[in-house]
């Protein structure tokens, strides 16, 4: 369990190296507010994440912590997933170009929506989590695991992805950037085309989930799809 939870620090310290990469450097100034504020909220609901999972899950920490396309068994899952991840750093650089060439005029009341729906988004992971410790990073089924229907599951499909959209739309915003929406757009495709995958995944190796997926009609955003 100790190895865990270095594991877990030492992702925790290697953020804010990332961020400094994919918001400072592109936008080739430290007098960028918007950059520092985003930073400070995006660390900050990390930790939040990382010390409740370990204290509360520490299972399902060690799922999350397996991400990327590496850890993922699907081909299909493989490719998907780089694509996410090329989107999500893209996000963040093309936000801070805007900011370098100041291509965008966003009111501050907006950057503080950004960040509002940033920290929205990581109370809505908790609530998934609290709600399912089978919540892993990758698509998988594992020993034991069966259908959650309930909490925000009985709502939509997958409302792991639902808080991730919001929290894609926040990012851009909390930057200072219309420009970066456009990434943001890019990223919706990209859930679409992977929880289509995992349904077909989970309704060939769950039991019982093709019956929820009869029950609960909607996969992403309540009453659209």
């Amino acid at each position: 369990m100790s190895d865990l939870y270095v594991r877990a620090a030492k992702n925790l310290l290697q953020l804010p190296v990332l961020l400094a990469l994919l918001v400072f450097l592109p936008a080739g100034t430290l007098g960028y507010w918007q950059g520092w504020l985003f930073s400070a909220v995006f660390l900050a609901c990390s930790l939040a994440i990382t010390i409740y999972l370990a204290m509360k899950d520490p299972q399902l920490l060690e799922r999350r912590m397996k991400i990327g396309p590496g850890a993922e068994t699907q081909p299909t899952q493989k490719i998907i997933m780089i694509a996410a991840f090329v989107c999500f750093a893209a996000t963040p650089v093309l936000s801070a170009i805007d900011h370098r060439l100041a291509w965008s005029s966003v009111p501050t009341a907006i950057v503080i929506l950004g960040n509002v729906l940033i920290v929205s988004a990581n109370v809505g992971f908790i609530l998934v989590f609290r709600e399912n410790t089978f919540g892993a990073a990758t698509i998988q089924v594992v020993e034991g695991q069966r259908v959650i229907s309930t909490g925000p599951y009985a709502v939509v499909r997958h409302p792991m992805y639902s808080w991730g959209l919001l929290m894609m739309l926040g990012i851009p915003l909390a930057l200072g950037s219309w420009w970066g929406l456009l990434i943001a757009g890019a990223s919706v495709a990209g859930i679409v085309v992977r929880l289509l995958d995992e349904e077909r995944f989970l309704a060939g190796n769950l039991p019982g989930y093709a019956d929820y997926m009869r029950s609960v009609r909607y996969r992403l955003v309540p009453l659209v799809w």
